[in-house]
This record gives C-alpha cells, sequence and structure tokens, in this order.
C-alpha cells in the first residue's frame, strides 16, 4: 500500500501483469530495474481505455488535434509554458522521435555529445544514425549534480553536431536549473549545435525542484532546440506508444515537418487516447504518485543509513529512479550483478550508463517492496 490514496498492489497481483518488469526474472527475484511503476492506472486513463476497448476501438491513431491540444493544456497550467500547437508532432516514442530528429539535423560520422552518467539508449540512438558519441561527463559538488558547461564549451567548439539534453537527468534524478539552461542555450547559439531535450520524466518532478522545459529559457533554445514529450513514464504508460516532438521556432519546425508522413500511424491508437485523458485529467492522480515518490526517495535513505551506510546516495529532485554508489563494499565495477546473485533483487547495472560500481534502482513501488530489497541487499552484504 503507497502513502497517500494510491493503494498498489501485493505482490502475487503485480506478478500477473506480463510487462518486461515482471516477466523477465524468476519470481524469487525484486524487480526494480525496469522504469515501469507498480502503480494502478489513472482512472481517467483506464476509462478511456475500456470504452475504446468495448467498441472495437483499435486501429490507426487519427490525424487529429486532441493530443496537441492536451499537450499544450498541460504544459501551461503546469510548468506556464505556452506550446503552439502547430509545432507539435506525434511520434511513437521518444527514442523513436529523437533518433528521426537526429537522421535529419547529423550526418554519419558527425558529432553528438552526451553527459553521462545517463539513460543507456542516448548512446545505442546516436550509433543508430552512423554519428559518434563525445562524452562529456556531469559535474558533481557538494551540492549535487550539475551540467559541465566549461566542458561542453570545449566539446561544441570542436565541430559538434548535436547535443541530447536529459531533463530532468536519468539516472541521477536533477533537475537542471534555469541558469544552466539558459548557459546552454547561449552555447548552443554560439557554436551552431542542435539541443535535443528528452523531458519525459518532466510530469514526475518532486516537492523542492521546479522543472523549466529547455525550450521557454530564451530565443536562442527556441533557434537550436527540439523537446520531447511524453505521459508514458509520469502515468505509466510505457507500452501504449504515444510521444510527441515539440519546436517553437521555424528553424528547427523544418525538420520536424521532413518526419515521415507515416510517422502518425506507427503511434498506438490507445496510446494516444490514454495520452489525452492523462494530460487533460489526470492531474490528481499523479499528484498522489508524487506523493509516494516523495515518500519512497526519502524511506530509501533512511534505509540505507540505517541498513547499508557503505553505499552513497543522494535523493533525486525528480523521478523514480536512484543512483546509487555501491563502490565502497568492493562489488567490482557491476554491483547491480552480485546483487542479483546474492540478494535475489534485480537493479541496473550502472556501468551502461556511464558509472562503474554504481546501480540504477526503480523506488516507483510500494514502500513494503522498497524496504524488503534494501533488507535483502544489506543481509547480503
Amino acid at each position: 500500500m503507497g502513502p497517500g490514496k494510491l493503494p498498489i498492489d501485493p505482490l502475487p497481483e503485480l506478478r500477473k501483469r506480463r510487462s518486461a518488469k515482471w516477466r523477465t526474472f524468476p519470481d524469487d527475484v525484486l524487480p526494480l530495474p525496469v522504469a515501469e511503476m507498480d502503480v494502478p492506472l489513472a482512472t481517467p486513463v483506464a476509462e478511456v481505455l475500456r470504452e475504446a476497448i468495448d467498441r472495437s476501438d483499435t486501429g490507426y491513431a487519427a490525424p487529429t488535434g486532441d493530443l496537441a491540444d492536451a499537450v499544450s493544456g498541460y504544459a501551461l497550467r503546469t510548468w506556464d509554458w505556452k506550446i503552439d500547437t502547430d509545432h507539435v508532432r506525434t511520434v511513437a516514442d521518444v527514442g523513436i522521435g529523437i533518433v528521426e530528429t537526429l537522421r535529419r539535423v547529423v550526418s554519419p560520422g558527425d558529432r553528438v555529445v552526451i553527459s553521462p552518467p545517463v539513460y543507456e539508449p542516448f548512446s545505442w540512438w546516436i550509433r543508430e544514425v552512423g554519428a559518434h558519441t563525445v562524452e562529456v561527463p556531469l559535474a558533481e559538488g557538494p551540492r549535487g549534480w550539475r551540467l559541465d558547461l566549461d566542458a561542453l564549451e570545449r566539446a561544441f567548439a570542436a565541430n559538434a553536431t548535436a547535443y541530447l539534453l536529459c531533463s530532468p537527468h536519468n539516472p541521477v534524478g536533477l533537475v537542471h536549473p534555469r541558469e544552466d539552461l539558459v548557459a546552454l542555450a547561449e552555447l548552443a547559439d554560439k557554436y551552431g549545435v542542435y539541443v535535443l531535450a528528452d523531458e519525459i520524466h518532466a510530469p514526475l518532478v518532486l516537492p523542492g525542484a521546479g522543472f523549466v522545459p529547455f525550450l521557454s529559457v530564451s530565443d536562442a533554445a527556441r533557434r537550436w532546440g527540439f523537446s520531447f514529450l511524453s505521459a508514458s513514464k509520469g502515468w505509466n504508460l510505457a507500452g501504449l506508444k504515444a510521444a510527441t516532438v515539440v519546436t517553437a521556432d521555424p528553424a528547427p519546425r523544418r525538420y520536424v515537418d521532413r518526419l515521415s508522413p507515416h510517422s502518425l500511424y506507427r503511434t498506438g491508437h490507445l496510446g494516444v487516447l490514454a495520452t489525452i485523458a492523462a494530460f487533460n485529467e489526470g492531474d490528481q492522480w499523479l499528484a498522489d504518485v508524487l506523493d509516494l515518490l516523495d515518500h519512497n526517495r526519502r524511506l530509501l535513505d533512511d534505509l540505507l543509513v540505517e541498513l547499508l551506510p557503505a553505499a552513497r546516495y543522494r535523493q533525486p529532485q525528480a523521478g523514480f529512479l536512484a543512483w546509487i554508489d555501491f563502490g565502497a563494499l568492493g562489488w567490482g565495477d557491476d554491483p547491480a550483478e552480485h546483487i542479483l546473485n546474492t540478494a535475489r533483487v534485480a537493479l541496473n547495472s550502472g556501468h551502461r550508463y556511464g558509472g562503474a560500481g554504481f546501480a540504477r534502482l526503480n523506488f516507483g513501488c510500494s514502500p513494503e517492496t522498497l524496504t524488503e530489497a534494501i533488507t535483502r541487499i544489506a543481509a547480503a552484504a
């Protein structure tokens, strides 16, 4: 059971789910890697999906403006960001949107910059379009993680073509401050570098932080930026396949306009319906999710201090993913493998994100499951 009004099914019920999180590992493993939450669907989302099934409405996505209107309305009331609905393009998911945009702004052999530790598929997507990955790690200081703007300038000056911005930043849960995004946009404008902002975790910013959309910060950001938005993480809809590419200037929009005219029909019709319901009617449900995640990020901190004090962890500012340094425990570059084998808890291997000795843990679960996971890991230690 989650705190507040959000009940979570017990593990035997959750194990009846057939998604990747629940079908990848044996039943004796607590699965906390895949970025799916254990929460029930938002009622407005569940209702629109049931209604579609009841009327056998499972065809292709329709070319309407409803999704653009929903995204625009959510952005305005949540972040005070006004989106021109004519600048919203539907795609199947954020990854496909980024890859297809990269195909149009970079050429094979071009340099694309990322800031590890960062979502592992970023480097896959760059390779998919034949470009080269340039790594500019985040800077870590006493106050947490930040973009290393000096190092980014050096990379941009060395003939970079594009930068993949993770905002909020997965896996560390960093919410980039406005001043850093303004500075990033100035560097992009100075060196002619496109900024592709993966903002999929934006609805999941936790108390104490405030999300700033990249395209909202300056004219320079709008000239060089693309935003990729989806309800898939915030409302747990990853399998339904619907996302958007947003621009705010004619220059980047011309690339989005070159996307295949069939991209809409590759999007899930049920995903579009669910996304519209989530953005239009899912605010209260999302508030309950954020209460759960805020509780769990603090619970995780308490559990590690009490049971596994050698592990190092900063509470994330957004999302349901924890980036934990197990290096002091002597479990090698891939502590997730050791933890799976000894504690029967599945985490993501941190070295795949650019953090040897780290693991990524999904705390989008019940407090009881989170407590059991850390208890198991501590016992194995």
